[in-house]
């Protein structure tokens, strides 16, 4: 698989669109093709006690080298957004009390692949904790759900016309 196989980092796309539809001030005030001032998702960054083995994780899962800058902080480039890793310990020298290393339990990462099942079968050696086989959704994606060394989940997944 190549990187570019990798697609949106989509952490909590379903709840921001059911909060725009839900509020349709926020949607029905701008034009629909006028989206320039609407806040993009570019960015999201997983406190953990151990950069370095999440970095290595997600080296082998994402088929990706991570973009380090110092011991405290690493990054994945993805094809559209950027996956972050960063030390609790600077966490807490620059945002005290701000959060807890390896607490995740509300939030899901979710990559596109191009096949679920293409994956699976690769990351058995990798994946310590499945919490879900490759299963089609209710609402139509392939997908597979695992844990990376913190507990985050983790979600690869295929949109119908792709598998």
């Amino acid at each position: 698989m190549t990187t570019s196989r990798l697609g949106f980092l989509g952490i909590g796309l379903a709840m921001t669109i059911a909060g725009w539809s839900a509020n349709r001030e926020l949607t029905t005030s701008r034009p629909s093709s006028d989206f320039s001032s609407v806040p993009k998702l570019m960015h999201a960054c997983l406190i953990t006690n151990n950069v370095n083995q999440l970095v290595e994780f997600y080296e082998l899962i994402l088929m990706l080298k991570a973009q380090k800058s110092g011991e405290d902080y690493a990054e994945f480039r993805t094809t559209v957004g950027v996956l972050a890793l960063f030390s609790a310990t600077a966490q807490e020298k620059y945002i005290p009390g701000s959060a807890n290393a390896a607490k995740n339990e509300s939030v899901i990462l979710e990559f596109e692949v191009s096949d679920v099942d293409e994956e699976y079968a690769r990351l058995q050696r990798l994946v310590k904790t499945w919490v879900k086989p490759p299963t089609t959704q209710p609402w139509g994606t392939r997908s597979i759900y695992f844990r990376d060394p913190d507990g985050n989940l983790v979600d690869f997944y295929a949109s119908p016309k792709a598998q």
